[in-house]
């Protein structure tokens, strides 16, 4: 196998948080960041590798990536990311703090997570409400209701299973739009595709 075709593998939340410190980020977690590139992914957009870092640093608000590690590190959480939502194997993972974090710190990155999907899918700007599904539209709505969820949680065996029955909601949601959104995309290009000349498809 080449090194071209090796899996990448999701960095994770701590190497993500690390990077964020040496480069200066001061508000920003990583997990809107992820939001944030699953939102333009889902949606059906790519980013080039020159793009994705200015939108990183755009995002983390500071001038410039220092560190070429750095980079290196955000490029293959793009990478892992689109991948991942790829997979026929509903691999997608969103990248949140362990689960020995305190569970108000995980409800306030999930609801982060969120905000930032949705700035993310929005971004992209091909969808409208007419474009869009019925579901697609009500499990938007639905994230928007998440994206607003409570931080100030106790930490009871209640909280922890409902905490984990909404990530998995919030997961499994962000496969349906990829799905959705992304066949779109790819019909409208063999719809162009089709459109062309018979000389212009050859060369």
């Amino acid at each position: 196998m080449s090194s071209e075709n090796m899996p990448i593998d999701l960095p994770t939340f701590e190497l993500l948080a690390n990077i964020f410190v040496e480069e200066g980020v001061k508000v920003v977690s990583p997990a809107e960041l992820h939001g944030l590139i699953s939102g333009h992914l889902a949606a059906g957009a790519r980013l080039q590798p020159a793009v994705l870092l200015q939108t990183a640093t755009e995002l983390m608000d500071i001038n410039s990536i220092a560190q070429e590690s750095s980079k290196v590190a955000l490029v293959d959480l793009y990478t892992a990311t689109c991948n991942s939502l790829e997979s026929i194997d509903l691999e997608f993972e969103m990248l949140l703090p362990d689960d020995d974090n305190e569970i108000s710190l995980r409800a306030e990155a999930l609801g982060r997570w969120c905000q930032s999907f949705l700035s993310g899918f929005g971004l992209y700007g091909q969808h409208t409400d007419a474009s869009l599904s019925s579901e697609a539209k009500e499990t938007l709505n639905d994230l928007g209701q998440i994206a607003q969820i409570s931080s100030e949680l106790e930490e009871l065996d209640e909280n922890e299973n409902d905490l984990m029955e909404v990530q998995e909601y919030v997961r499994m949601a962000v496969l349906m739009l990829f799905t959705e959104c992304n066949k779109a995309v790819a019909d409208k290009e063999k719809e162009f595709a089709a459109a062309k000349p018979e000389s212009d498809r050859l060369h």
